[in-house]
C-alpha cells in the first residue's frame, strides 16, 4: 500500500547527446572559423609583445593563453561535449591548436643557439638563451594548462548544459563557418598590401594547417598508447616545413620578390603555425600516465625539432649559403 508505480516512459534513461564521426562535416567545418581566430589571436599577441627592450620573448604570451584555454576546456569536456561535441574539438584542436605553435617555438630556440640577432654576447649566453626558452615555455605551458583546469573546476558548479542545438542552428553554424573562410579571400585582396605579410595571407593557410594536424592525430594518436604519434608527426613535419620556408626567406644572394616573401611568411605563420601545436603537446604531457612516458615523449619531440632545424637550416647557414635571419623584403 502506498507504493507508487511510475509510467515506464518516465523512468527512461536521459537522452544521450548526439555523437559525431571525427571526420563528420559538423566537426570539420567548425575547425575553420576557430583556426582563423586562433591565427589572428597569435599574430596579434605576437605583434603586441614585440617591442624594443622586451623582457619576455613574444611567443610566450600566445603559448600561455592557448594552454590556459586548453586546460579550461579539458576540465569541462563532458558538459561541452554533451551540448555539442564538435564545439569541444573546435575550441581545443581549432582555436588552442592554432593559437599556440610548436614550430615557431622550435625556430625561436634555434635562433638563440646561433645568435640570429647578432647580440653582443658569448657562446655560453647563446646556450643559456636557448635553454631558457625551452624550459620557460614548457613550464609556462604546463602551469597555464593546470591553472585553466583548476579555474574550470572552480566554475563548473555554475555551468548548466543547454539543450543541444537543433538542425536549423547546426546548419546555420556550417554556413557561418564556410562564410568565415570565404571572407579571408577578400580580406587578402582588398585590405592594404602591408596587411598581407602581417596577417591576411596567413589566414588563407590556417584551416589547411589545422586540418592536416587533425588528420594526423585522428589516424595516428591511437597507434601507440604511450606516445601520441599523430601530434609528434604533425609537430615534426611542421617544424621541417618551417625550416625550409625560413631558408627560402634567408637567401641573400638570390633575393625573392615581395609577393614570394609574403606567401612564404603566410605559409610559416598560417600553415606551419596551425599544423604544429604546444597546447595539445602540453595536454598530452600532462595526461600520459607515467613519468617515463612523459619524459620520453617530451624530450623526443623537442629533440626531433632541433635536429630537423640543424639539418635543414644549420647546414646551409654554416656552409655560408644563407643568412642568419630572413632577408626577404615585403616592400
Amino acid at each position: 500500500m502506498g507504493e507508487s508505480f511510475l509510467d515506464p516512459a518516465s523512468q527512461a534513461a536521459p537522452k544521450q547527446p548526439k555523437t559525431y564521426h571525427p571526420l563528420s562535416i559538423h566537426v570539420l567545418v567548425l575547425l575553420v572559423p576557430f583556426s582563423v581566430l586562433g591565427v589572428l589571436a597569435r599574430l596579434g599577441l605576437t605583434a603586441l609583445a614585440t617591442y624594443s627592450g622586451q623582457s619576455i620573448f613574444p611567443l610566450a604570451y600566445s603559448q600561455a593563453i592557448g594552454c590556459l584555454i586548453m586546460g579550461f576546456c579539458l576540465a569541462l569536456k563532458e558538459p561541452i561535449s554533451r551540448y555539442y561535441s564538435p564545439a569541444y574539438t573546435a575550441l581545443t584542436t581549432g582555436f588552442c591548436g592554432s593559437l599556440t605553435t610548436f614550430s615557431g617555438w622550435q625556430l625561436d630556440i634555434f635562433k638563440s643557439w646561433i645568435n640570429a640577432n647578432n647580440a653582443p654576447r658569448s657562446a655560453l649566453h647563446d646556450v643559456m638563451d636557448g635553454v631558457c626558452k625551452s624550459i620557460f615555455t614548457i613550464s609556462l605551458s604546463l602551469a597555464s594548462l593546470f591553472y585553466g583546469m583548476s579555474l574550470a573546476n572552480q566554475l563548473s558548479p555554475y555551468f548548466r548544459t543547454a539543450p543541444p542545438p537543433g538542425n536549423l542552428l547546426r546548419a546555420a553554424v556550417i554556413v557561418l563557418a564556410v562564410g568565415t573562410y570565404a571572407a579571408t579571400i577578400p580580406a587578402y585582396l582588398l585590405l592594404p598590401r602591408d596587411y598581407r605579410h602581417q596577417a591576411t595571407a596567413a589566414l588563407l593557410f590556417s584551416f589547411p594547417g589545422t586540418l592536416t594536424r587533425y588528420l594526423f592525430s585522428t589516424n595516428l594518436n591511437a597507434a601507440v598508447p604511450t606516445f601520441p604519434l599523430g601530434t609528434y608527426a604533425a609537430n615534426s613535419f611542421g617544424t621541417a616545413l618551417l625550416g625550409v620556408f625560413h631558408v627560402l626567406q634567408s637567401t641573400g644572394n638570390r633575393p625573392l620578390s615581395a609577393a614570394s616573401c609574403t606567401i612564404l611568411q603566410a605559409l610559416a605563420d598560417g600553415y606551419c603555425g596551425c599544423l604544429t601545436t604546444v597546447s595539445t603537446f602540453a595536454a598530452e604531457l600532462a595526461t600520459l600516465k607515467t613519468a617515463t612516458h612523459k619524459y620520453r615523449y617530451g624530450l623526443a619531440t623537442w629533440a626531433t625539432g632541433q635536429v630537423i632545424l640543424v639539418c635543414i637550416f644549420g647546414a646551409l647557414l654554416w656552409g655560408g649559403n644563407i643568412e642568419k635571419d630572413q632577408t626577404c623584403s615585403f616592400v
